[in-house]
C-alpha cells in the first residue's frame, strides 16, 4: 500500500493541505450530485482516511455543504475562490478528495467509473475527440 504524501491547494492559494495515502479509491462519479457540484460529466475523486488529511493554511476559509436529501454526499469549497476541496463523509470516518484539487501528481491512477448510466449523452470516453495541448 502507497503512503506517498501529496498536496492540494484552492485557485486562489489561500487554503492548501496534504493528504497521505493508501487511497481507498481513486474514481470517476457520474451521478448528478457530482455533475451539480463539478460543474463537469464527472467528479474525480480520492477516497482516504480521515486520518489522513492535513489542513496546511486556509482551514479557517472553507464551508462544507451537507446535501440535507443526501445520505453520503457532501461538498467543501473556498469562500474566497469556490474551488472544491475535500471533504469529511458523514460518519467522519473518510475524506473525499477532489483530484483537480491536487498540486501534484497522485501516486495512482483512476481505477473505476460509478453512475455510468447517469452520465448526460454529451459525455463521451473523450479518446477519439482530437487533442491539443494549447487552446487552437
Amino acid at each position: 500500500m502507497s503512503t506517498q504524501t501529496t498536496r492540494g491547494s484552492c485557485l486562489c492559494g489561500a487554503v492548501s493541505y496534504q493528504i497521505q495515502g493508501p487511497y481507498h479509491f481513486f474514481q470517476y462519479c457520474h451521478c448528478g450530485r457530482c455533475r451539480k457540484a463539478s460543474g463537469s460529466s464527472n467528479a474525480a475523486n480520492l477516497m482516504i482516511p480521515a486520518a489522513n488529511l492535513t489542513w496546511l493554511t486556509g482551514e479557517s476559509l472553507t464551508k462544507q455543504y451537507k446535501l440535507p436529501a443526501a445520505e453520503r454526499f457532501s461538498t467543501r469549497f473556498c469562500t474566497q475562490c469556490g474551488s472544491r476541496l475535500p471533504w469529511t463523509t458523514p460518519n467522519g470516518e473518510f475524506v473525499i478528495v477532489p483530484a483537480g484539487s491536487l498540486d501534484e501528481e497522485p501516486e495512482s491512477l483512476p481505477q473505476r467509473h460509478i453512475y455510468w448510466g447517469s452520465r448526460p449523452h454529451w459525455c463521451s470516453t473523450m479518446d477519439a475527440l482530437p487533442k491539443f495541448d494549447e487552446v487552437q
